[in-house]
C-alpha cells in the first residue's frame, strides 16, 4: 500500500503538478480582439448593373451591384509563452462566401459559415510551432481579409486557389532567411470535418522573409466507392498547385510583388455500372501571374496597379467562355488608390477585364470580349 501511495505521488509531481504549473504561466498571456470592416459602391461601366443579366468579373468578392456589403470581421486571439488560440468570425456575404465549401454551411444547420479561422499552437521551442485547426491558406499573394490586400477586387488566382484548410501544420524558423512549413489537412475548404476521407499534404519554403514557394497536393473529392456508386459517377484525380510569391521594397516609395501558380487535376476513375475503372483523359487546370506595383506618394495615400494573366487549360474550370478545346484566357489590369484616414481607408478602383474568348455582356445583351467596372471601396480596422 505504501508503495502505491509513492508511486501515485510520483506520478502527481511529475504529470499533474506541471500542468497546473503551466496553466500558472498560461495566465499571464494577452487577450487581444481585432479586424475589420467593409462596405463597397460597385457599378459597370459597360455592362448591365442589375437584373438577370448583371455582369462581374468571374472573381470571389465585391461583385454585388450598387451599395453593397462585405463582411464584419472579428478576431479574438490568446497568446502566451507555450502557445495560444486565434478564433476569428466572418459575417455578411463576403465571409458567407469565403466558406462556400463548409458542408455544415451548404446543409443549413450549424453556425460554421461565420468561422473564418479557428486554431490552437503550441510553441515547442524557439524555432518550431505546431498548430491544429481551421486556418486561412498559405498559397498565394492576396487573402480573405480586405484590410490585408491593396486592392479591394480579387484576381482570378486567389479566387480559384484554395481559400482555407483544417488540419495540422508544423513552423519551422531555421534562420531569419529560411522557414520550412509542413501540413496534413483536409481537402481544400471543407473546414469543419473530412466528408470524403482523403487528405492534401501541404508544404512552404520561405526564402529571405519575402519570397515563399508552396506546393499543395492531394486528392479533394474523394474515392468512388462500389458500393454506394451510380451509374455514370465520376471522382476527379489528385491536384497538384504549385505557387510562389515575393515582393520587394524597391525604394522607400515603390514596392513591387509578384505571383504566379500552376494547378492540374489529374484524371481520376469512374463507375461504369459494374466496377471503378480509371477515365480517359488529360489533366485539366489553370496558371497564371501577377504583377503588383504600388506607389507611395505620402503616409496617407498611395496608388497601384495589379496586372494579371490567367489561363484555365482543358475546361479545368467554367469562370471564363472558353474555346472548342477548353482553354480560355483573361487579362485583368485593376488600377486602386489607398487614401488613409486613421484607421479608415478609402479605395477607389478601376477595373478592366480582357478575355480571350466572349466572356461577358454588352448592354445591348450582346457577347463581348471586355468588363470595364468601376469600385469605391471603404474598410476600417480595429
Amino acid at each position: 500500500m505504501k508503495k502505491s501511495f509513492t508511486l501515485f505521488t510520483m506520478l502527481l509531481y511529475f504529470t499533474v503538478l506541471p500542468v497546473f504549473a503551466q496553466d500558472e504561466e498560461e495566465k499571464s498571456g494577452e487577450f487581444s480582439l481585432s479586424g475589420s470592416i467593409d462596405v463597397y459602391y460597385r457599378a459597370n461601366l459597360n455592362a448591365k448593373n442589375s437584373g438577370e443579366n448583371y455582369q462581374a468579373p468571374g472573381t470571389s468578392f465585391g461583385n454585388l451591384p450598387g451599395f453593397s456589403l462585405g463582411m464584419v470581421n472579428f478576431i479574438g486571439s490568446y497568446q502566451a509563452e507555450k502557445g495560444g488560440f486565434v478564433a476569428d468570425l466572418a459575417f455578411g456575404p463576403r465571409g458567407e462566401d469565403a466558406v462556400f465549401a463548409s458542408p455544415y454551411y451548404n446543409s443549413e444547420r450549424g453556425s460554421s459559415q461565420i468561422i473564418n479561422q479557428l486554431y490552437a499552437y503550441w510553441n515547442v521551442n524557439e524555432a518550431l510551432t505546431l498548430t491544429l485547426g481551421n486556418f486561412n491558406t498559405f498559397l498565394g499573394y492576396e487573402v480573405i481579409s480586405p484590410a490585408a490586400n491593396f486592392n479591394y477586387s480579387t484576381s482570378y488566382m486567389f479566387s480559384y486557389g484554395p481559400f482555407s484548410h483544417t488540419g495540422l501544420k508544423a513552423d519551422l524558423q531555421v534562420s531569419d532567411d529560411f522557414s520550412l512549413m509542413a501540413s496534413v489537412m483536409n481537402p481544400t475548404d471543407l473546414t469543419e470535418f473530412n466528408p470524403v476521407g482523403t487528405y492534401t499534404a501541404g508544404l512552404q519554403v520561405g526564402l529571405f522573409g519575402s519570397t515563399y514557394i508552396n506546393f499543395l497536393y492531394g486528392d479533394q473529392d474523394g474515392k468512388l466507392d462500389e458500393d454506394e456508386a451510380s451509374a455514370d459517377d465520376y471522382s476527379a484525380g489528385s491536384t497538384f498547385q504549385a505557387d510562389i510569391t515575393t515582393g520587394v521594397e524597391v525604394s522607400d516609395a515603390f514596392f513591387l510583388g509578384f505571383n504566379a501558380t500552376y494547378n492540374t487535376t489529374s484524371v481520376g476513375e469512374l463507375y461504369n455500372g459494374s466496377d471503378v475503372v480509371d477515365a480517359d483523359g488529360d489533366g485539366a487546370g489553370f496558371y497564371g501571374a501577377a504583377a503588383y506595383l504600388q506607389l507611395k506618394t505620402s503616409e496617407t495615400f498611395a496608388i497601384g496597379t495589379r496586372v494579371e494573366y490567367f489561363k484555365v487549360y482543358n475546361n479545368g474550370l467554367e469562370v471564363i467562355t472558353l474555346d472548342p478545346d477548353g482553354d480560355g484566357s483573361v487579362l485583368d489590369i485593376t488600377l486602386s488608390a489607398n487614401a488613409r484616414v486613421g484607421n479608415l481607408t478609402i479605395i477607389p478602383e478601376l477595373r478592366f477585364d480582357t478575355s480571350s474568348e466572349d466572356s461577358f455582356l454588352d448592354r445591348d445583351l450582346e457577347p463581348n470580349g471586355s468588363l470595364a467596372s468601376f469600385l469605391l471601396a471603404a474598410v476600417y480596422t480595429f
